[in-house]
C-alpha cells in the first residue's frame, strides 16, 4: 500500500480511550483482532457479563476496515461499502449514527462511448429509459434476466441457500444471460466478487445480488472505519488494548510482545493467513483488488453512483465519485476511487486512460492521492463452500474459537454473524469448565 502524502489516522474516541491501558494478565478470553470479527465477539461476551480481553497489533480497530485522512481526504484502505440491509449490522450497529450516504441505487454502464444508467426504477427513476433501451440484451434476454432476478430479491432466501450450487457463470449461462453478463452483471460484480471468471458459488452471488436489491450500499460519513470505532467505543474501558502484537495463541494463554494472558477461552479473530500461523488451519485462498484515489478538481461527473465498463477495454472494475455520495470525504476538489483486480499498483496509467473512456472526461489532471493494495481482499467462495461453517474449535480440549469473514461470507455481514456465532461458541465452553 502505498502512503505517500500527509496521512494521519481520523479522530477515535475508542483509540484514544483504549491506547494506553496496560493489558491485564489474565481475563476469562481472550480476542485476538479488532476487525468486525472481533469486536463482534467482544460486544456479545461484554454484554453477557462475561470479562474479555480484546488485543490488536495495530494502532487502531478495524482490521481492514479502516479509514485514514489524506491532505484532506478520507481514504478508505481500500474501496468498502456498506449495504445497510444486512441483518447483523442492523442488529449491532447503530445506522442512524453512522450518518450513512448512499450510492443511488443503480450503475452506470459505459459502453461503445456511451453511457447507460441502468437501476431500480421504483428508487432510482431516471434510469428507466436506460432500463428500457440500453443494448445490453434482446428483449428475451431481458425477461430472463427480470425472472431471475426478482425471486432472488425479493423471494425466500431458503430458496437461495438451499439451491443446486454451480458458479455463478454456469447459472447465469443455464439461464440464457449471457450478453447482459458480459456487458453488465460481469463489469458490475467483478467489483464485489473480487474476481471476473464469476467462478465463486452462485448462492453467495444470489445472497449478494439479494442485499444490493433489497438495500443501497453506502459510505460512513465518517468513512468506513466509523463502523469498527462505533463497536469500540461500545466496549467496558479496560478491554480493548492497541499496538499489541501477539506472538503465540495457546489454550489457556495468548502471549504477546508485552506478557502473556493467561485465559479460559481464547477466539482468534484475526485474518485466515495469520490464524494459520498459530492453528496450522487449512489453507484458504484469498483475491486481492487495489484501490486508485485521485483528487479531481472537476468532478467527472455529477452522479452518485458506480460506473464500469460494458466494453472491459482494461483493468478497472469499476470507478465512482465518492465525494458526490459523502461530500465528508473530500476538503477541497474532489475524490474519485478505481478498482482494478490484483495487486498490480503500477496500472495507474491504463486506469486514468480507462476512467476517462468510462466518464467521457479527460483524467490528465488528476491527482493520484495514493494507492491501496489490498492483498486479501476476499477469501475465495468456490460453489459447495457452506453458507454457514461452525466456528472452528481447534484445541484438543476445545477452548480456541476461530471467527472471521473467512468462516463464513465473504462479507461485512459475514464477519459480524461470525463474530456473534464465536461468542455463543465461548459462552458453551465457559458453561462446561
Amino acid at each position: 500500500m502505498s502512503m505517500a502524502n500527509t496521512v494521519r489516522p481520523p479522530p477515535c474516541r475508542a483509540c484514544r480511550t483504549f491506547r494506553n491501558v496496560t493489558a491485564p494478565s489474565r481475563s476469562d478470553v481472550v480476542v485476538v483482532g479488532a476487525g468486525l470479527a472481533g469486536l463482534a465477539t467482544a460486544k456479545a461476551l461484554t454484554e453477557a457479563g462475561i470479562e474479555t480481553t480484546v488485543v490488536e497489533a495495530a494502532d487502531a480497530p478495524g482490521g481492514r476496515v479502516r479509514t485514514d485522512l489524506v491532505d484532506g481526504f478520507r481514504l478508505d484502505r481500500g474501496f468498502q461499502l456498506l449495504n445497510p440491509s444486512y441483518s447483523e449490522a442492523q442488529r449491532v450497529l447503530d445506522l442512524e449514527a453512522l450518518d450513512l450516504r448512499p450510492f443511488q441505487a443503480g450503475v452506470v454502464v459505459a459502453m461503445g462511448g456511451k453511457r447507460h444508467t441502468l437501476g431500480d426504477p421504483l428508487r432510482l427513476p431516471s434510469s428507466l429509459p436506460g432500463d428500457l433501451t440500453a443494448p445490453i440484451a434482446s428483449l428475451k434476454e431481458r425477461l430472463a434476466l427480470v425472472a431471475w432476478a426478482l425471486p432472488v430479491g425479493y423471494g425466500p432466501s431458503s430458496r437461495i441457500k438451499h439451491a443446486t450450487d454451480r458458479t455463478l457463470a454456469d447459472e447465469l449461462e443455464r439461464r440464457g444471460l449471457r450478453t447482459v453478463t458480459d456487458r453488465v452483471l460481469r463489469p458490475f460484480l467483478a467489483g464485489v466478487l473480487a474476481e471476473r471468471e464469476l467462478s465463486t458459488s452462485r448462492r453467495l452471488g444470489e445472497l449478494f445480488l439479494r442485499a444490493f436489491l433489497r438495500g443501497t450500499p453506502s459510505l460512513p460519513a465518517a468513512g468506513m472505519q466509523a463502523m469498527p470505532d462505533q463497536l469500540a467505543a461500545a466496549l467496558p474501558a479496560g478491554t480493548l488494548h492497541l499496538n499489541t502484537r501477539v506472538t503465540d495463541v495457546r489454550p489457556d494463554r495468548v502471549d504477546t510482545a508485552q506478557g502473556p494472558i493467561s485465559a479460559k477461552a481464547v477466539v482468534v479473530a484475526t485474518d485466515a493467513a495469520t490464524a494459520r500461523t498459530w492453528l496450522h488451519l487449512p489453507a484458504r485462498p484469498t483475491k486481492a483488488l487495489t484501490t486508485f484515489w485521485f483528487r479531481a478538481d472537476e468532478a467527472p461527473t455529477d452522479s452518485a453512483i458506480l460506473h464500469v465498463d460494458g466494453d472491459a477495454d482494461g483493468p478497472l472494475v469499476n470507478t465512482g465519485v465518492v465525494s458526490n455520495v459523502a461530500p465528508t470525504y473530500a476538503s477541497d476538489g474532489h475524490l474519485v476511487a478505481a478498482t482494478v483486480l490484483g495487486t498490480d499498483a503500477t496500472l495507474e496509467r491504463a486506469v486514468r486512460d480507462q476512467c476517462a473512456r468510462v466518464y467521457g472526461s479527460p483524467t490528465d489532471r488528476w491527482e493520484l492521492l495514493r494507492v491501496d493494495v489490498i492483498h486479501a481482499a476476499l477469501p475465495t467462495f468456490p460453489p459447495g463452500t457452506p453458507l454457514r461453517s461452525p466456528n472452528l474449535v481447534t484445541s484438543a480440549d476445545g477452548r480456541i474459537v476461530v471467527a472471521g469473514d473467512h468462516i463464513d461470507t465473504p462479507s461485512i455481514q459475514g464477519a459480524l454473524v461470525s463474530g456473534k456465532r464465536a461468542a455463543r461458541t465461548v459462552r458453551s465452553i465457559l458453561a462446561d469448565t
